[in-house]
């Protein structure tokens, strides 16, 4: 596939107007510079048709293999279990802004340019994008939702990804006008995927069976999949709130009963339908096949989806607008059917039949479960994807999550998956269920210096059951660069991440280039988030997972993150058993803010030194001489330092005493 859409670019070249931008970042792999006009302040003018081929021709046509092959198909690759995550560097892209352009530069992101091209992000200037991952020692691309997702009641001026509507479709607004009609989205895809391996990535996609679009192609063969309320009262609809419950609460089962007794509670489910085909088939027929379907349903039945919220009680979150729950269960929980008649009651969404792995019902929603367990073999077998995040699979029936897991496996048996659970106390439990490593709470611990709670964290990781995230933000999360310490604290906390046991590095779109303005205001944030960037930028209070919203890939110290982790991935793959089995590794602790490791190997010592504080230098000295496991300290040898600024390096004084002093969120790795 490459090579065919190499010869199609090929014919192209010299064809179009030369007006076209990309970030200098993406020209670096590509020697020949044939296709460049100039570079200017981070930027690099060039014929498009040129450059995306001279990149194919330089980076993926020689050790291209057979299109939907996953990676562990290669003889070189093949391992058994889907752990090859434990020892993965993770990159998270969402296509349509790590990808995305002013290629026209007129400051803002056309969905066709004055020249007729897309300048959102598309999986051929994804491709630009993995030989700099490359370099920086990433080998896995984790990427945000890119399937056909609702435009109904979309969030921001293009909607969220989550909103799935088809889980079968690609999102067309990711195939790029450079192919023209030639190819379709999924050879544009393919092609993407075959880059990515033969440069040895892996590529892991997100699923979100828990939820589909609020007017999901599914509705027209299989309204009973989802739930209903009258259309005219949904500006009535919002999340129900327990009065005697003060603050969000687990749904736990010793909390339904009081739940249940809630007028608030009864006023939502009373809000509740049946479906649309049940109240009159025939005349559902007939319109089940409308362009919208979900606009026919409002005016022929008055009848819409139900909006899906937490499964928090009193969550404070509003609904969410764009996404509905499906029915996992077509009968009412076990648990809880005491509490409420349920002769002839339409279904509902309630904490207990939106969180399936606690409360199960007695009938499977067997047609829909078939559906979703091969949502992830249907991206195996078209694609040759190495793994999936399976978004919000804790609350799914457990025997739903079997499947799933299962039969990704019966296809390849190194398939790979990542837990989204946040909790590190479940962590036993992850790996019971089948995943590699899960998500865990990094992102909301490592800025917390000052409580103690990045030292915990740090602290903790190494004795955990399964290997966690080394992750400073996330999509839904502030960016690090924004927090207190800025780019000093971003880039501390990615070389500790690199080398925390047990810690799997992760590294999320933008932050390799100091992004303040965050994607997402989901988790850990607060609408002041919103305004990181300069007024007069033109992504100024914007978030790349609902708006048009392009990198700033041109910001000056780009160059630092990736530089960074080049050189220190060598270390990292010498010690890399170590770091992965958490074994032989003492953990060095001061104050709140200093995080020290020792690895042992052999006759070396690996000693990774942290100051967290973003403000203050941290010292410490032993008053008599000292050995470490009876090596001589003076006989360190200092191999990296996040910062020089002429203060003691080593490890001891002229006497052989004990002194360790570390600037600001200064980070030193020493070998004995």
């Amino acid at each position: 596939m490459l090579r065919k859409i190499n010869r199609h670019l090929k014919s192209k070249i010299g064809k179009t107007p030369p007006n076209y931008s990309v970030p200098d970042l993406w020209t670096e792999s590509v020697s020949d510079k044939a296709f460049l006009n100039y570079i200017s302040d981070g930027e690099a003018l060039v014929d498009p048709y040129a450059f995306y081929s001279a990149l194919i021709e330089t980076n993926f046509i020689e050790n291209e293999f057979k299109t939907a092959t996953p990676l562990s198909k290669r003889k070189q690759h093949h391992k058994v279990g889907g752990d090859w995550l434990k020892e993965s560097v993770i990159y998270s892209s969402m296509v349509r802004t790590s990808g995305a352009w002013d290629n026209d530069r007129n400051g803002k992101l056309d969905e066709k340019n004055a020249y007729g091209f897309k300048e959102t992000g598309t999986f051929l200037k994804m491709m630009a994008v993995l030989p700099m991952l490359k370099r920086m020692g990433i080998d896995t691309v984790y990427m945000l939702p890119i399937m056909e997702y609702s435009k109904k009641h979309k969030k921001g001026d293009l909607g969220s990804p989550y909103g799935v509507n088809d889980f079968f479709k690609l999102d067309d607004a990711l195939k790029d006008d450079l192919l023209s009609d030639s190819f379709t989205v999924e050879e544009e895809f393919k092609a993407f995927v075959d880059a990515a391996h033969t440069l040895g990535l892996r590529v892991v996609i997100d699923i979100i069976p828990r939820t589909n679009g609020i007017d999901s192609e599914l509705i027209r063969e299989h309204p009973d999949w989802f739930y209903w309320i009258k259309a005219s009262e949904k500006k009535h609809y919002k999340t129900p709130w327990v009065e005697a419950y003060k603050e969000a609460k687990a749904p736990i089962p010793k909390r339904m009963e009081t739940v249940y007794k809630d007028k608030d509670v009864q006023r939502h489910i009373d809000m509740f339908e049946h479906n649309p085909r049940e109240k009159n088939p025939e005349l559902f027929e007939k319109i089940k096949d409308s362009d919208d379907i979900l606009d026919a349903i409002a005016e022929t039945f008055d009848l819409t989806t139900a909006p899906a919220f937490s499964d928090n009680i009193n969550d404070p979150q509003p609904p969410w607008s764009d996404v509905t729950f499906f029915r996992m269960y077509l009968d009412h929980p076990r648990e809880t059917r005491q509490y409420l008649d349920t002769t002839d009651r339409p279904p509902y969404m309630l904490y207990d039949t939106i969180k399936s792995n606690l409360y199960e019902g007695d009938v499977p929603n067997e047609a829909l479960w078939k559906v979703l367990e091969d949502v992830v073999p249907f991206f195996q077998r078209n694609y040759g994807i190495d793994g999936a995040r399976i978004d919000m699979g804790h609350a799914l029936p457990r025997p739903l999550l079997d499947r799933i897991i299962s039969k990704a496996r019966n296809h390849d048996p190194d398939f790979g998956f990542i837990a989204e659970e946040l909790d590190m106390r479940y962590a036993v439990d992850a790996r019971e269920k089948g995943y590699n490593i899960i998500v865990g709470n990094g992102f909301m611990m490592q800025h917390r210096i000052f409580e103690g709670k990045a030292q915990k964290f740090y602290r903790e990781a190494k004795d955990l059951f399964a290997p966690i995230l080394g992750a400073s933000e996330t999509h839904d999360t502030p960016r690090i660069a924004s927090r207190h310490g800025g780019r000093r604290l971003s880039v501390a906390l990615t070389v500790l991440n690199m080398f925390m046991p047990r810690g799997v590095p992760f590294i999320n779109a933008g932050q390799e280039v100091f992004e303040k303005q965050p994607m997402n205001l989901g988790l850990d944030a607060t609408d002041a988030d919103r305004k990181h960037l300069d007024l007069h930028d033109p992504y100024y209070n914007k978030l790349a997972l609902f708006d048009p919203y392009q990198l700033h890939y041109t910001e000056t110290g780009r160059h630092l993150l990736p530089a960074t982790m080049q050189k220190l991935m060598p270390l990292r793959k010498q010690w890399l058993e170590k770091i992965v089995s958490g074994d032989d590794v003492s953990v060095i602790e001061e104050g709140v803010t200093f995080i020290g490791y020792i690895y042992t190997l052999n006759d070396k010592r690996l000693i990774v030194l942290a100051n967290l504080n973003p403000d203050f230098h941290f010292e410490s000295r032993m008053e008599k001489p000292i050995s470490l496991y009876g090596y001589d300290l003076t006989k360190t040898n200092l191999l990296y330092s996040t910062h020089f600024e002429g203060k003691p390096l080593s490890l001891c004084d002229e006497q052989g005493r004990m002194h360790v002093w570390l600037d600001a969120n200064e980070v030193r790795i020493y070998e004995i």
